[in-house]
């Protein structure tokens, strides 16, 4: 078990967190969460023993071992792939390492044979004698092919390397296992294969993801940043976040009663307890909710955008035609080709493709800001576009605040109706006045958002919006697409966006297209689909 006594976190005046007191136990997975900022990732690394509080302790069970998910993609890189991995459990590392330096030895004397004999009594102990054909299956599972195990890491591509760490958190079964954002640089299939091992883990999991079906899938507790305090909650992330709305609409209801109130939150833990068990998380670990009480519901203090997209004219039945479509990389790789369909009024189209290069492409071209190498597409006349591109940084090298950042591209001009379209993306005050050239990230989706919203377009065309969102701007853009009654075309990682928004999937291929009107997590389970799409991505 971890446990966190008395733990707090101060910079200067800031307090980050105040007098935290957590235990972690076994077979469980907790998330934690936050609002950007709210020192998630920071909460990792005080556990971790990176970063010493301001007060406080953390305290792990004697023997117990605690692995981390490391951030440094290049600390291995003169090691072999297979090596780097099992150097995760760092005593098996060592041991093994003695042992080699042992039997090298010419001189082999009998305190040597001793010391030999304890090390191999260990090495056994810790199933050493598979340890490579451990790592080996862990590195084969986050899709590093085995012609890569006895490369060295540096000979690894960046995302690649990234699953090497993966692989190196995940070996020797941990009794802790820290994750920070485990799921980036991941392909779907490999993350179902994360979701898997992690709902199977018998020991302690906590993890910092921005992944909500991530979060649904292996989490048993959440850990929520708030108010610089941090509360443990039972339940997944859509329970936290329905339930912390419902708390907060709730608190709000002066006139209804205590005991209304309680009957409807027991009725909200019912219901949601009984779809839960009927999910395909529904494992002996996620039945978490059984022991739920009304008291452990409470509001949050988390701010979500007024993200709401209306058309001003409706769309007509043409909207767009594409015909043999194709595009090359700066190198002649073929992206796509012989990429021709239709699109029908009110699709919510989710477009894959093999690379963010590809779909990036192919956006651009529809946008008119690349050209293709072969065919041709058509608008219909009634359409009016919205692109979120996934670069945004050529829109912010100008020196402007938010307000005359805002109004270049607004037809009125009054400041009060530009800080309105601020204002729903969270900006107001002093914060209106901030110069575009300094934002960070999410600050300038959150303004892209609102220079769309400004459109009233009847088509949308989206490249990785939940890029740099907090989860809070993820669900609320999520809820504004699933509501928008236009065309959508969007590419995004985020399991949970896509599977709820789109209707229809869009696949993009060197070799054509595939073009199926069903729901996301149906697009990756199919059998039939899965085989399709290895052919066409060869």
């Amino acid at each position: 078990m971890l446990t966190v006594s008395n733990l707090s976190l101060r910079f200067g005046k800031r307090i980050l967190f105040d007098e935290v007191n957590l235990k972690f136990a076994n077979n469980n997975c907790y998330g934690v969460i936050g609002a950007n900022g709210a020192g998630k990732s920071t909460f990792l690394k005080i556990l971790s023993g990176e970063i010493d509080p301001t007060s406080g302790n953390v305290s792990l069970n004697n023997g117990a071992r605690m692995a981390v998910l490391s951030q440094n993609h290049y600390a291995y890189d003169e090691c072999v792939v297979l090596n780097a991995v099992i150097m995760g459990h760092n005593k098996l590392w060592k041991i093994m390492q003695e042992k080699e330096e042992i039997y090298a030895k010419a001189d082999f004397t009998e305190a040597d044979g001793n010391r030999a004999s304890e090390l191999e009594a260990d090495f056994a102990e810790m199933n050493g004698w598979d340890a490579e054909t451990d790592a080996a299956q862990i590195l084969s599972s986050l899709g590093i092919k085995e012609e890569s195990h006895y490369k060295c890491v540096k000979e690894l591509s960046g995302n690649e390397k990234v699953r090497v760490l993966l692989a190196q958190a995940l070996f020797g079964n941990p009794d802790v296992l820290l994750l920070d954002e485990p799921t980036n640089d991941l392909d779907v299939e490999t993350i179902m294969w994360l979701e898997d091992f992690l709902a199977d883990f018998p020991n302690t999991v906590i993890v910092v993801s921005h992944d909500r079906h991530f979060l649904d899938s292996v989490c048993t507790h959440m850990v929520d940043i708030d108010f610089s305090k941090i509360n443990l909650y039972s339940g997944n992330y859509t329970f936290w976040y329905e339930s912390s709305q419902l708390a907060l609409k709730q608190r709000g209801d002066q006139n209804k009663k205590t005991e209304e109130k309680r009957k409807e939150l027991q009725s909200f833990i019912e219901r949601f307890s009984a779809n839960m068990s009927k999910s395909r998380q529904a494992t002996s670990r996620r039945k978490m909710l059984d022991k739920l009480t009304v008291d452990e519901i409470k509001p949050s203090s988390r701010r979500y955008p007024g993200i709401q997209f209306k058309q001003e004219r409706e769309a007509g039945d043409q909207i767009i035609t594409i015909e043999n479509l194709a595009a090359k990389a700066a190198d002649d790789t073929i992206l796509f080709k012989d990429i021709s369909f239709s699109i029908n009024k009110g699709d919510k189209i989710a477009v894959l493709g093999s690379s963010g290069l590809t779909t990036t492409k192919f956006f651009e071209i529809l946008t008119n800001h690349e050209k293709p190498e072969k065919g041709e597409f058509k608008w219909g006349v009634t359409i009016t576009t919205a692109y979120l591109p996934n670069d945004n940084s050529s829109f912010f090298n100008v020196d402007l605040n938010l307000i005359d950042w805002l109004r270049q591209y607004s037809a009125e001009k009054d400041e009060t109706y530009i800080r309105g379209f601020l204002g729903r993306m969270l900006f107001s005050g002093e914060e209106t006045f901030k110069n575009s050239k300094v934002l960070s990230g999410g600050e300038k989706v959150r303004c892209m958002t609102s220079r769309m919203i400004m459109t009233g377009a009847n088509m949308l065309l989206l490249d990785e919006p939940t890029n740099h969102l907090d989860l809070e701007s993820i669900t609320a853009f999520n809820n504004a697409l699933i509501d928008y009654k236009g065309t959508v075309m969007f590419t995004c990682h985020d399991h949970e966006f896509v599977n709820t928004v789109a209707n229809r999937i869009i696949e993009i291929t060197p070799k054509g297209v595939i073009d199926k009107m069903m729901p996301y997590d149906e697009y990756i389970t199919n059998p039939e689909i899965k085989i399709l799409r290895e052919k066409m991505n060869k």
